[in-house]
C-alpha cells in the first residue's frame, strides 16, 4: 500500500482518492486484475502485521520520496536506518519462515530502495551528488560485506527450526488459497492410499477382528481411525483414543500369559466371567497362573479340566503360602490379605517368566488380548509397569474432608490391569523395593485403604521412570466417582471394563446399561461355544481329549442310539459349589425333619434354575412331597432375612410352625417331640412359644448326637458349645443352659434384653418386621413383639438344634467392617422401640429401658 505511494509520488501521479485501502480487497474488477508482483507484496506485508503486531508499523514508516538538497549524511543514516530495518525484518521472517510460502527475497526486494538523483540539477550539485554517490556505494559495499553473512547465517539456522504453522488468516488470500489447496491435495492422496489399504485382506490374525458376523462394525472403523492417523500425522492431537495407529504385532502362536488373584466361592463364580470374555476375542494361546486359596483351586481346576478348551493351560500357586510375605502389612480393603498377592508376583511366578497381564476377577475384556500384549514392545528405558491412570479423584485428596491417601504421582495408578516386566523388575531388587516404600509409608499411615494399589502407587511416586502408561481405555474403572465417559467415544473405543466399585453392577454411570449387558452376555454365554481350535498352533496333546476322539470315532453313526450312547462319553463343563448357599444342608435337613417344610431361598434367575436341576437330581428331596421351595428373586444389596421367614410363614398350612434357619439341623425325631409338647402344653387354649436350645459345633464332620445325654457328652468334651457363646451370649443367655442340663420338665424363662431363641409359635402369631434387613437384631425384634402379646417362653427339656459351620455372610461382614452399617441399624432399632410404644403403650416401655441399661 504504502510502497504504491511512493511509487506514484516519484513519478508525479496523483494518489488516488482510496488508495489507503488494501489492494487486497479491490474495489474493481481492473483492480482485481493486478500484477502478481503487486499481489505477492500486498500479501506477504500484510501476513506480517497479522501475525506479528510488534512488526505492524513496518508498512507505516514514512516513505518520504528522494528530495533535494540529499546529503551524504542524510543518505547514509536512512541507508543504515533500511539496513537495520531490513535486519528486523529477516528476523521476523526467520520465526515463520516454515509457514510462508512465498520466497523470503520477495520482501527484500518490495522495501530495499535506492533514490535516483533527478536529471534537472545544476553540476555542482551533480558533482556534489556524485562525490556522495561514490562514498555512499563504498559505505553500501562495506555495509553489504557485513550483513550478507549474518543474514545468511539467521536464514540457514532459521530453516533448522520446526515451527507450528501460522494461523491462516483472511488478510492473506493468495497464500491461504495456496496452502489450502496443498492440504487438498494431502488429504486426497491420504484417501486413496487408506482406501487401497482397506482393500486389501487383513494381514494378521492377530487383527482379525472381521471373523464372522457382528464383526462388520469394526472394518468402518478402522476407516474412520485411519483418518485420524493421517490427521496425527499432520500435528493434530486426539486425545486417549483406539486410534488405528500401527503397533507391533504379536506372532500368531505366541502364548500370552496372565496372572490372577483368586479366593472363596464368590471370586471363582465372578473369575469365569472374566475368561469367558478373553477366550471369546483370543487368537493366541493362553496360560493363566492363578493365585488361589484350597477352595478356589478345587473349583477352578475341575471347571478347566472340563471344560477341554484347547490351546489353554492352567497353573495354581497356593496363596496360603505367600500369606507370610504380606500378613504385616494392615489392610482396611475387603479383599483382605489377597488384596496384597500382586506385591509378591515376581517371587511367585516361574523364574523364566518375562512377562505378564495382571488382572482383577472382575474385569471384562471387549477386544482381543493380544492388542494388550503388544503394548509390551513400546516400553523403553527402564519401564517395568504398565498402568491406567486412577480416573477417580482418591489419591487427589479432595473427596471427603480431612481424607488423607497415599501418595502417588498425580491422579495415580489403578492397579486392576498391570503389565509387568517380571526379568526386568527382579534385576531392579523389586521384592526389597516395594517392602521399604511400604514400611516406610505405614510408619504415617498405620494401614492401606486400597490394598496392593497404594503400595504400587507409593513406589511409582518416588520412582516415575519404572512405569508406562496406559490408555485409559484398557482400564475403564466404573466407580461412582470416576470420570470414565472421558476414555471413550463410541463402543469401538472400549477395551477393557473393571467393575472396581463394591457396588459392581449396581453403580452409578450414565452408560451403565450399555456395560452391564456386555457383562450379562459374558455372564450367560454358553461356554462350550469357546471349546474351538486355534488353526496351525501347535499345542501340548491332551491325552483325555486324544482317548475321547477314539472312543467317539468307534462309535457307529448310523446306530439309532448313537446320541444315546454318545452321552454318556460326553464330558461335561462342571462349577462345583456355584452357589455359596447352604443348599447341601437341604438333604440332611429333610433326613432330621420328617413333617412339613416351607423352604424360602433368595435367588437370581439364574441360580433358581441351577437349584432347580439340584433338586430334581437329589432323591431325598424328590422323595418328599411335602417341602413347599419359594423363590424371592434378588434385587438390592442386602439380603432381606426377614422378608424371606415371612414368605416362608405365610406358606404354612399347619396350625404350629417351628422358626428356624437353613444353616440348623435340628435333633431327630423333633417333629414328634414338638407334636407332643403342643398337647401336653395345651398350646391351643394358651399363648405359648416353646424354645428348643441352640448349640453350635466349630468341625465340618459331626457325629450328630441322637440323644440329650450324647449332645451333653459332646459338650463337656468341648466337641459342642452353647449357640453364639463366645461373641453374642446375651442372645440365649435366658435359656439357662445350666438349668437345661438336669431339666426334665419344660420350664419358663423371662424375656431379657435381645433375646433371640428359635421358637415353635402359632400360625397366626405376629410377622417379622421387614425393616431388619441383612445382619443384626432381625429375630431380636420378632421375640420382643412375641413378649408384648404375652406369650410366654417355655424351654423344652429334651429337644436341641445345632448350628453346622459355614463361611461369615457378606452381611455380617458388612456389620463388623463398616461403621455406618451400626449407626443405620441403631437408627433402625430406635424407630421400632417408638412404633412398638404407641402400639403396646406402656407395657413396651421396660423394652427401652432394657435396652439402656444393656
Amino acid at each position: 500500500m504504502e510502497i504504491q505511494k511512493h511509487r506514484d509520488r516519484r513519478h508525479g501521479v496523483k494518489p488516488e482518492k482510496n488508495a489507503g485501502r488494501s489492494k487486497t480487497e479491490p474495489e474493481t474488477k481492473n483492480e482485481g486484475q493486478k500484477s502478481l508482483k503487486r499481489e505477492a507484496e500486498g500479501g506477504v506485508a500484510a501476513a506480517f502485521s497479522a501475525a506479528f503486531p510488534e512488526a505492524r508499523g513496518f508498512n507505516s514508516l514514512p516513505r518520504e520520496p528522494c528530495s533535494l538538497p540529499c546529503s551524504c549524511s542524510s543518505r547514509l543514516q536512512l541507508l543504515t536506518e533500511r539496513a537495520v530495518l531490513l535486519t528486523l525484518l529477516v528476523l521476523v521472517r526467520s520465526t515463520a519462515l516454515s509457514s510462508m510460502p512465498c520466497n523470503p527475497w520477495q520482501t527484500l526486494a518490495v522495501h530495499i530502495e535506492v533514490c535516483q538523483p533527478p536529471e534537472h540539477l545544476p553540476s555542482s550539485a551533480q558533482r556534489m551528488l556524485g562525490m556522495c554517490r561514490g562514498r555512499r556505494k563504498f559505505l553500501a559495499a562495506s555495509l553489504i560485506l557485513l550483513f550478507i553473512p549474518a543474514l545468511t547465517w539467521l536464514y540457514l539456522s532459521a530453516t533448522n527450526f520446526t515451527v507450528k504453522p501460522l494461523p491462516l488468516s483472511p488478510l492473506e488470500p493468495q497464500s491461504s488459497t495456496l496452502a489450502l489447496e496443498l492440504r487438498v491435495r494431502e488429504v486426497e492422496e491420504e484417501n486413496r492410499a487408506l482406501r487401497k489399504e482397506l482393500s486389501q485382506p487383513p494381514r494378521s490374525p492377530t487383527h482379525g477382528n472381521q471373523n464372522g458376523s457382528g464383526r462388520h462394525g469394526n472394518q468402518s472403523h478402522v476407516g474412520r481411525e485411519g483418518l485420524r492417523h493421517a490427521e496425527a500425522q499432520r500435528g493434530i492431537t486426539l486425545g486417549n483414543s483406539s486410534d488405528c495407529v500401527s503397533q507391533p504385532e504379536v506372532d500368531k502362536c505366541e502364548t500370552i500369559h496372565m496372572a490372577i488373584v483368586c479366593a472363596g466361592y464368590n471370586a471363582s463364580r465372578d473369575v469365569v466371567t472374566l475368561v469367558k470374555s478373553v477366550l471369546f476375542h483370543r487368537r493366541n494361546p493362553l496360560h493363566f497362573h492363578f493365585i488361589t486359596d484350597a477352595i478356589a483351586q478345587q473349583i477352578l481346576a475341575s471347571l478347566f479340566h472340563t471344560w477341554m478348551v484347547p490351546a489353554v493351560q492352567v497353573d495354581f500357586y497356593d496363596a496360603d503360602e505367600l500369606k507370610s510375605e504380606v500378613s504385616w502389612i494392615p489392610n482396611k480393603h475387603y479383599s483382605g490379605i489377597y488384596g496384597l498377592m500382586k506385591l509378591v508376583l515376581t517371587k511367585t511366578l516361574p523364574s523364566n517368566l518375562q512377562k505378564v497381564i495382571v488382572l482383577d476377577t472382575d474385569i471384562t475384556f471387549a477386544t482381543d488380548i493380544a492388542e494388550l500384549w503388544a503394548v509390551f514392545h513400546k516400553f523403553k528405558g527402564q519401564q517395568v509397569l504398565g498402568l491406567v491412570e486412577n480416573q477417580s479423584d482418591w489419591y487427589l485428596g479432595n473427596l471427603w474432608k480431612n481424607h488423607r491417601p497415599w501418595p502417588a504421582l498425580g491422579r495415580g495408578f489403578n492397579t486392576g490391569v498391570i503389565l509387568l516386566l517380571l526379568d526386568r523388575l527382579r534385576k531392579l531388587r523389586w521384592e526389597q523395593m516395594w517392602r521399604l516404600t511400604a514400611e516406610r509409608e505405614l510408619m504415617s499411615m498405620l494401614s492401606t485403604s486400597l490394598a496392593d494399589q497404594d503400595i504400587f502407587n507409593a513406589v511409582i511416586k518416588q520412582n516415575p521412570f519404572l512405569v508406562h502408561q496406559l490408555p485409559c481405555f484398557w482400564n475403564v474403572q466404573l466407580s461412582d466417582h470416576t470420570r470414565s465417559e472421558k476414555c471413550y467415544r463410541d463402543v469401538s473405543d472400549l477395551k477393557v471394563i473393571h467393575w472396581n466399585s463394591p457396588k459392581k453392577l449396581r453403580v452409578k454411570n450414565k452408560h451403565v446399561e450399555f456395560f452391564r449387558n456386555l457383562y450379562l452376555t459374558f455372564l450367560e454365554y454358553d461356554g462350550n461355544l469357546l471349546r474351538r481350535e486355534l488353526f496351525g498352533c501347535p499345542s501340548e496333546t491332551d491325552h483325555n481329549s486324544e482317548n475321547l476322539q477314539k472312543t467317539l470315532l468307534e462309535l457307529d453313526e448310523d446306530d439309532p442310539c448313537y446320541e444315546f450312547r454318545r452321552e454318556r462319553f460326553t464330558v461335561h463343563r462342571t462349577h462345583l459349589y456355584f452357589l455359596h448357599y447352604e443348599l447341601q444342608m437341604l438333604e440332611a435337613i429333610c433326613k432330621h425333619w420328617e413333617g412339613p417344610i416351607s423352604l424360602a431361598l433368595y435367588l437370581s434367575d439364574a441360580e433358581a434354575q441351577q437349584f432347580l436341576r439340584y433338586a430334581q437330581g437329589s432323591e431325598v428331596l424328590m422323595s418328599r412331597s411335602n417341602v413347599g421351595y419359594h423363590i424371592v428373586y434378588k434385587e438390592g444389596q442386602f439380603y432381606p432375612v426377614n422378608l424371606l421367614r415371612n414368605v416362608a410363614m405365610k406358606q404354612v398350612n399347619t396350625p404350629y410352625m417351628f422358626l428356624s434357619d437353613i444353616d440348623f439341623l435340628p435333633m431327630y425325631g423333633l417333629y414328634e417331640y414338638l407334636r407332643k409338647s403342643v398337647v401336653q402344653l395345651d398350646m391351643a387354649h394358651t399363648k405359648k412359644a416353646l424354645v428348643v436350645p441352640a448349640f453350635e459345633t466349630l468341625r465340618y464332620r459331626l457325629s450328630f448326637p441322637k440323644s440329650k445325654a450324647e449332645l451333653l457328652s459332646q459338650l463337656d468334651m468341648g466337641t459342642l458349645f452353647t449357640f453364639r457363646y463366645h461373641v453374642w451370649t446375651k442372645g440365649h443367655a435366658p435359656t439357662n443352659f445350666a438349668k437345661w442340663r438336669t431339666a426334665t420338665t419344660p420350664y419358663r424363662v423371662q424375656w431379657e434384653a435381645d433375646f433371640e431363641p428359635y421358637v415353635m409359635v402359632r400360625r397366626e402369631s405376629p410377622e417379622y418386621d421387614r425393616r431388619f434387613v441383612g445382619f443384626g437384631w432381625n429375630k431380636v425384634a420378632h421375640i420382643m413383639e412375641l413378649d408384648a402379646q404375652e406369650y410366654e417362653f417355655v424351654v423344652l427339656p429334651n429337644a436341641y438344634m445345632i448350628h453346622m459351620p459355614h463361611a461369615p455372610s457378606f452381611d455380617i461382614t458388612k456389620f463388623r467392617s463398616n461403621e455406618q452399617y451400626r449407626v443405620c441399624l441403631k437408627t433402625l432399632k430406635e424407630e421400632f422401640q417408638q412404633n412398638m410404644s404407641r402400639r403396646y403403650g406402656f407395657a413396651a416401655l421396660k423394652y427401652m429401658t432394657a435396652e439402656n441399661n444393656s
